[in-house]
C-alpha cells in the first residue's frame, strides 16, 4: 500500500493563541509528510486568536509554499467551528486532523492512512495510551466521560478526546458539527456508517511545551450536556414524536391509573379526594402527558419540514470507490433498454 500512489490528504489543524507552536507544528508537518506518496496540503484555522498567531502563520506559508493555506475565523468561535471550517475548505480524499499544541504527533499520520486504507475504514481515530496529561484534571474525567459515552452511543472506543484522527472526506463532509461536538464525531460519523467502519490506533501522546492549555475540568460537565443532545439525535432524529410521545403515554398511563384508582375511593368508599395530594398528581401527569403527545407531534412537522427544506435523507447509500466509473444501471427482462415494462 505505502509503495503506491497515496489519496489526496488534507491535514486541519485549529489553533487558538498558539503563537509559539505555529512554526514547530508548520516544519513537523512538512517532516512528516515530506515522504507520503501522493498530493497533499495543510489547512491550519486560527479560531480568532489575540497574539499574533495568523500573522505567525503567513509568514509560514511564505516560507513552505502555496500548500500551506491559512483560514482565519473573524472571532473566536471555539474548536468545533474551527475544524468544521477545515474540514469544509479540504479538497483532499482524506481529511487528517490534529490539535496544535503539538501533542498529537504528525509522524502518526502517515501511518494511520495506510491503516485506514487497508482496513477499508471510513474513520480511524487515535488512542492516546500513554498520555502525558495530568491524572486529576484530564485523566481521570477523560476515562469517566470515554466509558459513559462509549455506553449510550454504543461506538466502543477508548479514546474519544483525540483529536488526532483521519477520515475519508466524502463520509466526515456528510457530518455538520455545531456546539462543542468535536468530542462525539466517533458517533456523528456512526450515524452515517456501521461502527464496524470506525477503527482505533495507538499513537504517541506529548506533553505540551508551549502555551497554555484550553481545558479544564469545567469540559466535563459540558460533555454530559452535549451527550444528551447526541443520544437524542443519533436515536431519534427521524422520528423525534416517538421520543416525546412515548414520555406522554408513559405519564398519561400513570394518570389514569391514578385517576381510576380515586374513582373507586370516590364513588365506591364514599370519601372525599379532593384533597388528596394523589388527586393533584394525577392531574399534572394528565397535563404533562397532553403536552408532552403535542410536542410529539409539533416536533415530527418540524422533523419533516426539516428533511424536505434542506432536501437531505434519513439515509446514506455506501457506494464503493470501483463503482463510481462503472455503466449506468439498466432493466431485466425489457426489450427497450428505455423504458421498464409496467
Amino acid at each position: 500500500m505505502a509503495s503506491a500512489t497515496m489519496p489526496s490528504l488534507s491535514v486541519v489543524i485549529p489553533m487558538y493563541n498558539e503563537i509559539d507552536n505555529v512554526s514547530p507544528m508548520v516544519a513537523r508537518v512538512n517532516e512528516s509528510l515530506a515522504a507520503y506518496n501522493g498530493p497533499w496540503e495543510l489547512l491550519v484555522v486560527d479560531d480568532g486568536s489575540s497574539d499574533g498567531t495568523p500573522q505567525a502563520l503567513h509568514r509560514e506559508t511564505e516560507k513552505y509554499g502555496s500548500h500551506i493555506r491559512v483560514i482565519e475565523l473573524r472571532r473566536n468561535f471555539g474548536q468545533t467551528a474551527a475544524m468544521q471550517a477545515g474540514i469544509d475548505e479540504a479538497r483532499g480524499e482524506l481529511i487528517a486532523t490534529l490539535d496544535g499544541d503539538l501533542q498529537n504527533d504528525p509522524d502518526d499520520i502517515p501511518r494511520m492512512v495506510v491503516h485506514l486504507l487497508e482496513k477499508d475504514l471510513d474513520l480511524l481515530t487515535g488512542w492516546r495510551k500513554n498520555r502525558k496529561d495530568d491524572l486529576v484534571l484530564r485523566k481521570i474525567p477523560s476515562r469517566i466521560a470515554n466509558r459513559l459515552i462509549g455506553k449510550i452511543t454504543g461506538v466502543r472506543i477508548n479514546d474519544y478526546g483525540c483529536s488526532l484522527k483521519v477520515y475519508r472526506a466524502s463520509v466526515i463532509k456528510q457530518v455538520r458539527l455545531y456546539g462543542e461536538m468535536h468530542r462525539f464525531i466517533p458517533a456523528w460519523v456512526a450515524a452515517v456508517v456501521p461502527p464496524s467502519r470506525i477503527g482505533e490506533i495507538v499513537v504517541k501522546h506529548n506533553a505540551r511545551v508551549a502555551g497554555e492549555s484550553k481545558y479544564g475540568i469545567s469540559r466535563t460537565f459540558r460533555v454530559i450536556l452535549d451527550l444528551l443532545s447526541v443520544y437524542f439525535f443519533m436515536r431519534y432524529r427521524g422520528r423525534p414524536g416517538h421520543f416525546f410521545g412515548s414520555i406522554g403515554l408513559a405519564l398519561g398511563s400513570m394518570s389514569s391509573l391514578l385517576l381510576v384508582y380515586l374513582a373507586i375511593v370516590k364513588f365506591a368508599m364514599g370519601e372525599d379526594i379532593g384533597g388528596r395530594p394523589l388527586f393533584l398528581i394525577a392531574v399534572v401527569f394528565l397535563i404533562a402527558s397532553l403536552q408532552f403527545l403535542t410536542t410529539g407531534v409539533l416536533s415530527e412537522l418540524i422533523s419533516r419540514t426539516y428533511f424536505e427544506s434542506s432536501q437531505r435523507q434519513q439515509y446514506v447509500i455506501y457506494r464503493r470507490d470501483e463503482e463510481t466509473g462503472s455503466s449506468a444501471p439498466g432493466w431485466a427482462n425489457v426489450s427497450d433498454p428505455e423504458q421498464p415494462k409496467g
